[in-house]
């Protein structure tokens, strides 16, 4: 057996210091979420556009890293080695033939237990309850195991089945590449495994890495196996992999590939050893560093939803302010729209949010995208931007506005006051239930 004392001293498993209490930024982080972005995105519908509704439990979740790869190529191994489960009762089973079917969750725990799916989406205070729109046959085949490792009260790993590609989509009874689409947003890594003999790219393959457009820097190749070749076929083979895989990553920057054998055996005799472990603790230093940037990524991701939010409710702001302009006591309402849904370059739609906001170009969502937007929320049914405004409460814009710009990248400054986020008390983020009364006298 392969010694495990390089993953301990990496992962810093064997630190007895207690894992960080994160829970008062974190309560700061929903509650600007729920009071200065929330607010906007359910006035504008912009979960109908594009089907990301974030949860609380998404908010206070650990990071999630995601394993991808055809069938048998190590993955359920890989996850049993890093988390030291072989030869116990706690271990994933593995094989030579197509062995997991189901999207396997590996969370922490106080003991050994196993969750059906149907529970996890019932429950709210997990960040797996939107996962019930995908239907009874997919949760029968999502299953949460909890498990007592010091590792999974940092992270959380995400088993899935492997890519068998003459398997259609309707046999296996739930949407497959919808599911895996949930799991690929939400994700902080993404480790995509092949190995030798599975090389070939096919058409499910395929739609996997269009799924990951947009996720190049959270994904990792992993070449398992290695040890089973001799120098030069292995070089052979990693030059396979990179031109079976050169059309479906269109990235000016390759993403890394780590070239080793993650299983608990000793490597096989007469092989680069040094190197194959030099790539594992590569990765394993990979892996710690997304657990300890967890705040970090978590408010870079509420920062980046926020923006996407603010744009959507600009531009459904500035389609029914053409509509409104263009519309006479004469005009048949549903034809003025059409035309200016069918053609927005037309009406300077785009153009003029480019002009009086400051959002990159690069930011803007497809044209297309808002024909089916509007063809099911009518554009009566939404209030121009001005209007969105109270005497208490202020105005909607104003306070997602505040956010992006100033509170998030505050309480992210925040995090750089001191190792110990819990020197963050709510008397100085304001992140109470009730707030402070500033007119009464003490």
């Amino acid at each position: 057996m392969r010694d495990r004392s390089h993953i301990e001293k990496t992962l810093m498993l064997s630190e007895d210091k207690p894992v960080d209490d994160y829970s008062v930024v974190l309560q700061r982080l929903r509650k600007i979420y729920h009071s200065s972005i929330k607010p906007l995105e359910q006035s504008y519908k912009y979960n109908e556009l594009r089907q990301h509704e974030i949860t609380d439990g998404e908010i206070t979740s650990k990071p999630m890293v995601l394993f991808l790869g055809p069938w048998s190529v190590g993955k359920s191994t890989m996850i049993n080695y890093l988390l030291g489960l072989e030869n116990t009762r706690y271990q994933l089973y593995t094989g030579a033939e197509p062995t997991t079917s189901e999207f396997t969750v590996l969370m922490h725990g106080p003991k050994l237990k196993t969750i059906e799916g149907i529970v996890m989406a019932a429950d709210s205070a997990r960040s797996f309850s939107p996962l019930e729109k995908f239907g009874q046959n997919f949760l029968e085949k999502l299953i949460g195991i909890e498990v007592p490792h010091k590792l999974l009260e940092r992270v959380t790993f995400v088993d899935t089945p492997g890519i068998i590609e003459n398997r259609k989509q309707q046999e296996r009874g739930y949407p497959f590449n919808d599911v895996c689409q949930w799991f690929i947003d939400r994700a902080d890594l993404i480790f995509v495994v092949f190995d030798p003999t599975k090389l070939d790219v096919g058409l499910e393959l395929e739609m996997l890495f269009r799924q990951l457009k947009g996720r190049e820097s959270q994904i990792r190749i992993i070449l398992n196996k290695a040890d089973n070749l001799a120098t030069q076929m292995l070089m052979r083979v990693y030059g396979a992999l990179f031109w079976s895989l050169a059309p479906l990553i269109n990235v000016t920057e390759p993403p890394r590939v780590y070239v080793s054998s993650f299983w608990p055996q000793d490597y096989k005799p007469d092989t680069h050893r040094d190197l194959f472990l030099k790539e594992e603790i590569s990765l394993l230093e990979d892996l710690n560093q997304v657990i300890e940037n967890r705040l970090e990524n978590k408010i870079a991701f509420i920062r980046q939803h926020a923006i996407r939010v603010r744009i959507h409710a600009l531009l459904v702001d500035r389609y029914l302010q053409t509509y409104k302009d263009k519309m006479t006591f004469f005009s048949d309402g549903e034809l003025v729209f059409k035309d200016i849904v069918e053609d927005p370059d037309k009406f300077y739609i785009f153009k003029t949010i480019l002009a009086k906001t400051n959002v990159s170009k690069f930011d803007l969502p497809n044209r297309e995208a808002y024909k089916d937007f509007f063809g099911i929320n009518p554009i009566s049914s939404f209030k121009l931007l001005s209007q969105q405004c109270s005497y208490m409460g202020g105005c909607f814009l104003e306070k997602i506005e505040r956010a992006i710009t100033q509170e998030l990248p505050g309480l992210l400054g925040s995090l750089g006051l001191g190792k110990n986020p819990g020197a963050l008390n709510c008397d100085k983020t304001g992140c109470g239930e009730t707030p402070k009364n500033r007119y009464k006298k003490h």
